[in-house]
């Protein structure tokens, strides 16, 4: 019983996880916009849910000691980082735009926020199923 609700839940589940590794990798981009020769990166979000989502029936590996290699199962593995091509060269060899990297967040941001509504309406609508109430 639990393993269906936890299935109900699960596309939301892994793509709250890449949006918040997305942000985090927008933010170490905007952080180091005065970085010389630093390479503004990024990841393809649709290909790495669908490739998540392809890996979902796969085990991953249980970690017991902290010398073990963790499972690249359910992580941002499927999250291959890509360099951005830089729109404006920059004499520094910095390829960070902010006019970019701050329409990605606030992108990602919106992305988030509209996927957090859709796991709330979920989770709203098992509960009124468990109460008994209809819509």
């Amino acid at each position: 019983m639990l393993d269906k609700i936890a299935h109900y839940f699960d596309f939301q589940q892994r793509a709250l996880n890449l949006q918040a590794y997305r942000a985090e990798v927008i933010g170490s981009n905007i952080a180091n916009a005065e970085t010389p020769n630093y390479k503004a990166v990024d990841f393809d979000f649709r290909q790495a849910l669908l490739q998540q989502q392809e890996n979902q029936g796969r085990l991953s590996l249980a970690v017991t000691n902290p010398q073990h290699i963790a499972s690249v199962a359910g992580g941002h593995a499927d999250a291959q980082l890509q360099y951005r091509n830089a729109l404006q060269p920059s004499l520094d060899g910095n390829t960070v735009d902010m006019n970019v990297e701050r329409g990605a967040f606030a992108d990602n941001a919106l992305r988030y926020q509209t996927t957090l509504t859709f796991l709330t309406k979920r989770i709203s609508g098992l509960s009124n199923a468990i109460q008994g109430q209809g819509s």
